[in-house]
């Protein structure tokens, strides 16, 4: 079944069967879509990559594929935390390329009943890291634009 939704002025077609993963960074829930998502793994060791963007962690080797690793929180620019045994890196597959997303833990995976178009602030962070806010049972969630967010 297809629904349509309106999205600022403009019409978007949105599937009932899009499936979204929520992922956390502190108190905060965010969703990637989960034909963006290629896998989630558990925390591994991480090669830090001198005079990178201040958001790449490092890179990784994921089954003999290096695979960059950023930080969704310093991207943000909410500060460190702790790496927690809930931590996960998500790997997405954006532009041909394999990346990985460190966050503090991936909680379920979910449908939204509502999706509309995003603030200029979400939660304190650029609006345009954002290409939507859902709605669900839990409340309402930012949907991630992998685009900006992964964008130099």
């Amino acid at each position: 079944m297809v629904e349509f939704i309106s999205l600022g002025g403009g019409t978007v077609e949105v599937s009932q069967q899009e499936q979204y993963i929520v992922i956390e960074l502190g108190a905060e829930k965010y969703a990637l879509k989960i034909s963006e998502v290629y896998e989630i793994i558990k925390m591994q060791k991480i090669t830090a990559i001198p005079n990178s963007k201040t958001f790449l962690e490092g890179i990784t080797n994921i089954r003999g594929k290096i695979v960059p690793i950023i930080s969704l929180r310093k991207r943000f620019h909410l500060g460190e935390a702790s790496v927690t045994h809930h931590a996960r890196i998500v790997v997405v597959n954006h532009n041909e390329e394999m990346i990985g997303i460190v966050v503090d833990g991936v909680n379920q995976v979910i449908k939204f009943s509502d999706i509309q178009p995003s603030t200029e602030i979400v939660s304190g962070i650029d609006g345009s890291y954002f290409q939507g806010i859902g709605q669900s049972e839990e409340g309402f969630i930012g949907i991630l634009n992998l685009e900006h967010v992964l964008a130099g």
